[in-house]
């Protein structure tokens, strides 16, 4: 039977949210805070264009496409490359990087603090083992993330910015350091997650079928609107910590990265015990995202196999696998994966962008040259270095790719061919 549509829409919107919302994430706001200052809300806005605004763009181009999920998104670069380029941005986001950082983050920037001596290798297990018994029924993930973790996770969050908006660390404002909506769009540009979005439409597509939605057109009305939940969640709560780091950019707090930042301002807020919260915080952030892009990446590989591989021996070598990256650290495991990222972040925006005029131009080496010119411009950028597209424009906001990829569009405009997509 089916259950209220307007429920499972919600529910989906909130697991859409705490997936999105990792620990990755949550450490940047604040800083982009402290760095624009007064501007605070300049910074955060472009943030929210480069991070929440192309997640709920990406979420929508996979669900409204000619054929309905990431292959009609991908594929315009054809059949095969599409699938490679998939499997590998599943494979980064997934066990390549951002599972794996799930655990390491809980465990630097929690754990470690509270009970110093206490082994990555014991906490890795234990994580890793509660996320495998809360991801292995496809079907539970979205009301276990929806209907449990993701309101502790909002309570926990709110409780904070309401400690920082009553008694603020100090004023905010500092003059601004930084031009603030370059600094917003580069800070949302790191989080990577308008690739990540278009994997997570699978698990709440899944919950939406499991809750006797069937229609093609009614379940993707669903997916739109779940992520039009999770971007207003998100702006909320990314917008609290934007300005709690700015009520520390007045002095005091200039030294501290990341991390440190938000810990100190956990610290100023709520004392000794405030560094419970934050492990809860992180904890939280961390599990559902870890049981959100597990679920994705088993399911993916469940179906591009035919279902030869089964979802729940994906799942368990899933965090196996992840269990022992995340013993990596923290640091190296950005670092080896972080280029990877870089490579395939601009080709996958060109590529969603273009997905809303399928209409309009009827023909897919507009999109497909333009995602390869884009690739090619952010290659050339990582072998060579920052200083080989300096003079491209926008390349002072690590968008050095733009004017390659319009020339791609440009070319691919005249190149024509019959689409691959039916």
């Amino acid at each position: 039977m089916k259950t209220s549509k307007t429920k499972t829409t919600l529910i989906m919107g909130f697991a859409l949210f705490a997936t999105f919302f990792g620990a990755g994430n949550l450490i940047f706001p604040p800083f982009l805070g402290r760095e624009t200052g007064a501007s605070w809300f300049m910074g955060f806005m472009g943030f929210f264009i480069m991070d929440v605004g192309l997640g709920v763009l990406a979420i929508w181009a996979t669900v409204f496409n000619r054929i309905g999920n990431i292959e009609g998104v991908v594929g315009k670069i054809g059949m095969l490359p599409g699938k490679i380029m998939a499997a590998i941005i599943i494979i980064c986001i997934g066990p390549g990087l951002c599972i794996p950082r799930t655990a390491a983050t809980t465990f630097e920037m929690g754990i470690s603090t509270l009970m110093p001596g206490f082994s990555p290798w014991i906490f890795g297990a234990l994580f890793f083992g509660v996320a495998l018994l809360l991801t292995i029924r496809p079907t539970k993930v979205v009301d276990i993330v929806g209907n449990y973790l993701t309101p502790a996770l909002i309570i926990v969050m709110v409780i904070l910015i309401v400690l920082g908006v009553v008694s603020p660390i100090g004023p905010a404002t500092a003059e601004s350091t930084v031009i603030p909506l370059k600094e917003g769009m580069l800070s949302g540009y790191q989080t990577m997650d308008g690739i990540g979005a278009l994997l997570l439409t699978g698990i709440v597509t899944t919950a939406a079928h499991s809750k006797g939605f069937t229609d093609k057109k009614e379940v993707s009305g669903m997916v739109g609107m779940s992520g039009l939940i999770a971007g207003a969640l998100l702006m909320l709560i990314y917008g609290g910590l934007t300005y709690l780091g700015a009520t520390t950019s007045t002095g005091g707090f200039e030294e501290l990265n990341q991390a440190g930042l938000l810990m100190a301002i956990v610290q100023s807020l709520m004392g000794k015990s405030g560094m419970i919260l934050l492990t809860l915080i992180v904890l939280l952030a961390c599990l559902t995202t870890a049981i959100g892009l597990t679920s994705v990446a088993a399911d993916y590989f469940n179906t591009i196999s035919n279902g030869k591989l089964q979802y729940s021996h994906l799942v368990i070598a899933i965090c196996v696998f992840s269990y022992v990256i995340s013993n990596f650290g923290l640091t190296r495991i950005i670092n080896i994966s972080a280029p990877i990222l870089s490579l395939l972040y601009p080709p996958t925006l060109v590529l969603v962008l273009l997905t809303f005029l399928d209409d309009v131009f009827k023909n897919d080496n507009v999109a497909c040259f333009g995602a390869y010119f884009a690739l090619a411009a952010s290659a050339v950028e990582l072998i060579l270095g920052a200083d080989a597209v300096k003079a491209l424009p926008f390349a002072q906001y690590g968008c050095a790719w733009i004017l390659p990829a319009l020339v791609g569009c440009v070319i691919g405009f005249f190149v024509k061919r019959k689409n691959a997509q039916v």
